[in-house]
């Protein structure tokens, strides 16, 4: 995480350990704001000072005000956990408190009544204050990880990514919402997730020690937590998700130089092809789905045939290979295929082998026929 701190133009000091004069401390009994410690080594400068709630936090604000930061605008600012109303009016943003979403003063709350704001781009999941800051600053954060103007089409490409796989989830959990559309009691408890992970960071009720400072320590781990979470996520999405789906975009351009049916898709350099197939030939609006993709295995240098699944969540394949195949190996399934060089095929059809590359592409262009 370090490395990707400073790529992103920021030291290791403003994100671990948090500087000592970071919080305010609050008070839950008499007023909210006790003291301020000095805010900035250099008096000529103004700190701004982000907002959010004191007390039990969640993921969302822990997220959000790690975000915020990352930002031009609101680099180190100092985070003011406060609920009284006088003093975050006087902040330069607040987070997941006050009863406000408004951008234009950076005001990023949504529990307030008739709040249905949402990210957009065809996703419908109510944001939370963390969506909220990254729908207005994440292509920011991305950009200069990529070091790239914020127009550059990869960073749009990155902005939806990680939504999708990252921060759509954190929206969804902060506001109750369903993972499935069913009434049903799930079959198991996951609480391994990042937000369950930052909720433990909670004071206990047994720790003797509840006091605000303690709370804000506590709320410096949670921010921690999350924010090199995300951070990940955005430096998997930059040096490997982008580069990965680059090359799919290339092996499906040239799928009918495999096959005129435009149904086998080669990955002359193995790389996660998956999700990005599915995202491309919808975008592309490919009418003959590719059914059999195949590459090479690192280790012992053969070639797979894989039917292509019929959506990402799903095992069933959208044309497994035959029936008759199914279960063999080697000379066995080399004579009942006709096909040299034959390796194996799974028992359920999902995958299969063979030693050289024309022989796993004649594998994939005879199941096509079977």
């Amino acid at each position: 995480m370090v490395s990707l701190c400073r790529g992103l133009g920021f030291n290791r000091s403003q994100f671990l350990p948090f500087p000592k004069f970071f919080f305010l401390r609050t008070f839950m009994a008499s007023s909210p704001l006790a003291s301020l410690s000095p805010a900035s080594p250099s008096d000529s400068i103004p700190v701004k000072r982000v907002g959010t709630h004191h007390g039990s936090f969640h993921c969302d604000e822990a997220l959000g005000c790690f975000m915020i930061r990352l930002t031009d605008k609101f680099s180190n600012a100092q985070i003011v956990r406060t609920r009284d109303p006088q003093v975050l009016q006087g902040l330069d943003a607040v987070l997941d408190v006050g009863g406000v979403y408004d951008p234009s003063h950076d005001r990023y709350d949504h529990h307030q009544k008739g709040f249905e704001e949402v990210f957009g781009h065809g996703f419908s999941t109510k944001l939370s204050s963390a969506g909220l800051v990254y729908k207005h600053f994440g292509k920011e954060i991305i950009a200069k990880e990529l070091q790239v103007d914020e127009g550059h089409p990869d960073v749009h490409r990155l902005f939806l990514a990680i939504y999708k796989s990252f921060m759509e989830a954190i929206d969804a959990v902060d506001n109750g919402i369903n993972q499935y559309d069913t009434d049903k009691p799930p079959k198991y408890v996951n609480n391994t997730h990042l937000s369950s992970r930052v909720g433990r960071l909670n004071l206990d009720w047994i720790d003797p020690d509840q006091s605000s400072e303690n709370e804000n320590k506590a709320f410096e781990k949670a921010m921690a937590l999350a924010g090199s979470e995300f951070l990940d996520s955005v430096r998997f999405h930059a040096k490997s998700w982008l580069p990965a789906r680059s090359i799919v975009m290339g092996s499906l351009a040239g799928r009918h130089d495999i096959d005129p049916s435009g149904e086998i898709m080669v990955m002359t350099t193995f790389c996660p092809w998956k999700l990005h197939l599915f995202e491309l030939e919808a975008e592309l609006k490919i009418e003959n789905s590719i059914k059999y993709v195949l590459y090479q295995d690192d280790r012992s240098k053969h070639w797979r045939v894989q039917a292509v699944a019929v959506s990402p969540d799903r095992f069933e394949s959208r044309k497994p290979l035959p029936a008759q195949w199914r279960g063999l190996r080697d000379e066995e399934l080399s004579k009942e295929s006709g096909i040299p060089g034959c390796v194996f095929v799974h028992m359920s059809g999902f995958i299969g082998g063979n030693q050289t590359y024309d022989g796993a592409l004649t594998m994939a262009k005879n199941a096509l026929k079977l």
